[in-house]
């Protein structure tokens, strides 16, 4: 049985655990505030530029072009966005279990695979696998611009063009709510499940609507790597904010267990010193 000094050192140290464990739940808290605007913010643009694509798609039936038309698999690229860093509860356990089991039911060797990692956790967890990475990025803030994903944004989508991959799939956790996230795959390239717009009479293509194309699709396929990235941090903060308000609430409780077994302990102590005190006492009567 645990001496009353050993409880009390657990009590002391379970104590320091909650504070920490509660002030990591107020920052995940004030960072899920912003991300949650920035990943909401971003849905009236990406509205916008899917129905300038659908308009195009729809009102010209002569342009082509690459990253619009399927052509044989061979090779598939897989975009991942998780965490660079843990105490996320399942935020990366659910993303990863899903890329994974996706992979293995589509392909028969990892030579017809290639991984684009945006978050250590993703890159880490493929490296281990034996997976072939393309190309990642780590260290993203927590409020990432546009311009810190740019680059790995615009990679992945030139290697679909330049035919390294045949097909690229996007995995990340879509944000619902503070308590909850769905893992989300979509098919990112090509670019066949473009909605026509209903009414085109409004647009006019200059110089044509080829060149036009030419330039927004791309752009178009770039700012869906980024929506998800700003979704996935919406819900990694919401992951880690719910992890440490469970970490919080289970030290909490861990305390009481130990208050309690360090009250009863003091107390078996005391009651065994009036014993031996009425024992002595009875013997020298």
């Amino acid at each position: 049985m645990a001496s009353l000094r050993d409880i009390e050192t657990r009590i002391k140290s379970t104590k320091k655990t909650s504070q920490i464990t509660k002030a990591m739940q107020m920052v995940s808290a004030s960072k899920l505030s912003r991300a949650e605007l920035n990943a909401k913010a971003f849905v009236p643009y990406m509205d916008k530029i899917q129905e300038v694509v659908g308009a195009i798609a729809s009102a010209t039936t002569d342009v082509s072009h690459p990253m619009l038309v399927s052509r044989p698999v061979k090779k598939t690229g897989y975009i991942v966005v998780t965490s660079d860093r843990g105490l996320v509860g399942g935020y990366n356990a659910n993303i990863l279990r899903a890329a994974k089991r996706a992979i293995e039911a589509r392909h028969t060797s990892k030579d017809e695979v290639k991984i684009v990692a945006i978050g250590r956790k993703g890159l880490e967890f493929f490296n281990r696998l034996g997976y072939n990475v393309a190309d990642s990025a780590v260290g993203l803030s927590d409020h990432p611009s546009f311009d810190e994903i740019k680059h790995i944004a615009n990679r992945a989508v030139g290697m679909f063009t330049d035919g390294t991959y045949d097909e690229v799939y996007l995995y990340y956790n879509h944000y619902i709510s503070a308590i909850s996230s769905e893992v989300t795959e979509k098919k990112l390239l090509p670019l066949t499940d473009i909605t026509s717009a209903p009414d085109t009479s409004s647009y006019e293509f200059e110089p044509s609507a080829g060149a036009i194309l030419e330039v927004l699709l791309p752009q178009y396929a770039e700012s869906l790597i980024y929506g998800a990235v700003l979704d996935g941090k919406a819900s990694e903060h919401a992951s880690s904010m719910t992890a440490m308000k469970t970490a919080t609430d289970n030290a909490f409780e861990l305390i009481d267990d130990l208050t309690l077994s360090f009250n009863r302990a003091r107390q078996a102590a005391i009651t065994q010193e009036i014993t031996e005190i009425v024992g002595g006492v009875a013997a020298l009567e």
